[in-house]
């Protein structure tokens, strides 16, 4: 077995467990040489899953790439917690772009690393844009799909929880059906978001058949830093979707962040899969399948859908969701004789 040092806070089994894996296995974190992408001192939320996510993220690109690696950061809560004027918690080279245009600057930077490189001016640097999913699925959109289109040599990280947290709980076209929000009906027959809007960018990033998607949740990091690593090695667009709960815009415990992401996971909301030029190549299995209840009573968007009114219908046609997502990407045999059972 080789040795592997460790500094004195890392402790526990993620620690200990890479001790009995061969080095390249490993995870990124438990390793003292990680570049600590983002830094401790930024002013995220108590139990923030995009904090973690992007730490998770970067770190594992920067391992990817031997640190020869640049980000481009739409506008939103990622950017305005780890980067309060005049301070910064990213330790690598980083820009910050406008809302929606995230995509197109990466874009730029790609093109200007390949004329450099050509000229033998820089080595190898990759580059990755990253924001959440109102700069994505919303404003930086028409920006993504022509980074897509192009097959542009970017990575690009979409953070999704759900809404504009930042500026409030703002619906997005990301929100999913009967959750309130601060721009959703807060009362009458349908409170919360309506069925049949929004969109799930996963699927539209596979209609482009670029060469990688993937989708991951803050709830198994391991298989995050995988994705990541893998996606640096393909050449082209990449896109990697990101589940990351928001305790404040959920109206969920702050200790409850990793639960809600396997809870998405096993109850189906939330597919885990990879694809490649556009076909599915491998989906994470539902270990423990359950009934959606499980997912939605701990979050106060949906409070409405339980208690004394509560809506058996609404919470059908979201089971019935997840029950498709369930049979699309292949997560369990037999869905439903086994929630039966």
């Amino acid at each position: 077995m080789s040795y592997q040092p460790i500094k004195f806070y890392q402790t526990g089994t993620f620690t200990v467990g890479n001790r009995l894996l061969a080095p390249e296995e490993r995870s990124v974190q438990a390793n003292m040489e990680r570049t600590n992408s983002l830094n401790s001192g930024h002013r995220a939320c108590q139990g923030c899953g995009e904090a973690l996510g992007a730490r998770y993220a970067i770190d594992a690109a920067m391992h990817a790439t031997n640190n020869q690696l640049i980000a481009a950061n739409a506008t939103g809560c990622l950017e305005v917690f780890s980067t309060p004027y005049p301070e910064t918690s990213w330790q690598i080279p980083w820009i910050h772009s406008l809302f929606g245009n995230a995509p197109a600057v990466a874009t730029g930077i790609a093109a200007a690393m390949k004329v450099k490189r050509q000229k033998g001016l820089v080595g190898d640097v990759r580059v990755l844009a990253q924001g959440g999913d109102g700069g994505t699925t919303d404003i930086g959109f028409g920006c993504l799909s022509g980074m897509f289109e192009r097959n542009d040599d970017v990575l690009y990280i979409c953070y999704d929880n759900g809404g504009y947290m930042n500026t409030g709980v703002q619906r997005s076209s990301a929100t999913p059906p009967a959750a309130r929000t601060a721009t959703t009906m807060p009362v009458g027959p349908e409170p919360g978001n309506v069925f049949g809007q929004g969109k799930f960018l996963p699927a539209i990033a596979m209609a482009h058949e670029i060469p990688y998607v993937a989708t991951a949740t803050v709830a198994d990091l391991r298989d995050l830093e995988y994705k990541v690593r893998r996606a640096m090695t393909f050449r082209g667009a990449r896109y990697i979707h990101i589940l990351v709960p928001c305790p404040l815009g959920w109206g969920s415990a702050s200790h409850d962040t990793l639960r809600l992401s396997r809870l998405a996971k096993e109850t189906g909301v939330f597919p885990v899969f990879e694809a490649e030029n556009g076909e599915l190549t491998n989906s994470t299995k539902i270990r423990r399948l359950l009934p959606v209840e499980e997912y939605l009573r701990p979050q106060k968007r949906f409070a409405h859908l339980f208690g004394k009114n509560a809506d058996l219908t609404v919470i059908a046609r979201i089971q019935a969701m997840a029950d498709r997502n369930i049979k699309d990407y292949g997560l369990i045999d037999e869905v439903l004789s086994k929630r039966e059972k």
